[in-house]
């Protein structure tokens, strides 16, 4: 196959967030501030992305962290993937009226290898997310810089295979390099109706070390790449082990029952993150 030079560079930025030799990812979310300000588990950034981020393989984050919160030794370690849609705050109710908030510019220019917009599918602001999806891919194509789509879901919303498949789909009809949605019953038919586009699970709010273990086996068994998991992860009594035991099912295809005995191992003297 004879490739363009841009189709090369979105290639090359897929390569370094998704591991090509298994075709599999654990991302990193310590996006969380640009709408919940300081959130347990992120109020030390800095020290909660030293801690885990040799154990991921892509930190999706926003642009005053990579700033202010990444080691200079740390920077290009890892892929960063770029949140650039915001505006609003947990202080308001309609969390759906986003826009674009980094210009394709700014995310060139920070060493950015993807770019997530989240769309609210069903939300009074629906047309205006998806045209801020639209627009960033209308962009970030031309420079070869791949954007991954966060199917949002609002308070009335629910986290069904109908929802989340309309949702996943239009992101994809949208051009959406990636799609980051939620997990649900018959997954496989959501990863199904979205292939080839490469779909990674969200984890939602704090649940239990075996819940977030069982969602992200269940997850890549029905065939999503990996898991862009934060709050299970850095809000956990034990992250190190967390992250490492998810590590574990998403690259090794252990068992939910093996990657319980690796988080128990780091379970003795476990940190939590402030």
């Amino acid at each position: 196959m004879v490739h363009t030079h841009l189709d090369i560079g979105i290639q090359s930025r897929m390569n370094r967030i998704i591991n090509p030799k298994d075709n599999r990812v654990v991302m990193l979310a310590v996006d969380h501030p640009y709408f919940q300000g300081p959130t347990t588990g992120l109020r030390n950034m800095s020290k909660t992305i030293s801690t885990l981020l040799p154990f991921c393989d892509c930190l999706m984050t926003t642009r005053g962290a990579v700033r202010n919160n990444i080691a200079a030794e740390d920077i290009g370690s890892k892929p960063i993937m770029l949140r650039v849609s915001g505006g609003n705050s947990v202080l308001f109710d309609e969390l759906s009226d986003e826009k674009i908030t980094v210009t394709m510019k700014e995310a060139i220019r920070m060493d950015a290898s993807g770019v997530a917009v989240s769309v609210y599918i069903g939300s009074v602001n629906q047309q205006q997310t998806i045209l801020n999806l639209t627009g960033m891919i209308n962009e970030a194509e031309s420079y070869g810089i791949p954007v991954l789509a966060v199917t949002a879901v609002g308070k009335n919303m629910a986290r069904d295979l109908r929802y989340l498949g309309l949702a996943s789909r239009i992101c994809q009809d949208a051009g959406a390099r990636i799609i980051k949605t939620y997990y649900c019953e018959e997954f496989s038919r959501l990863v199904d109706a979205v292939s080839p586009t490469p779909v990674v699970v969200a984890g939602g709010k704090y649940s239990s070390p075996p819940d977030a273990l069982r969602m992200a086996y269940d997850s890549v068994e029905a065939g999503a790449v990996g898991v862009d998991f934060g709050r299970n992860i850095f809000q956990d009594a034990n992250p190190v082990g967390m992250i490492k035991a998810i590590n574990a099912i998403v690259h090794e295809n252990h068992t939910t029952t093996e990657a319980m005995d690796i988080y128990n191992e780091y379970l003795p003297g476990a940190v939590k993150l402030d």
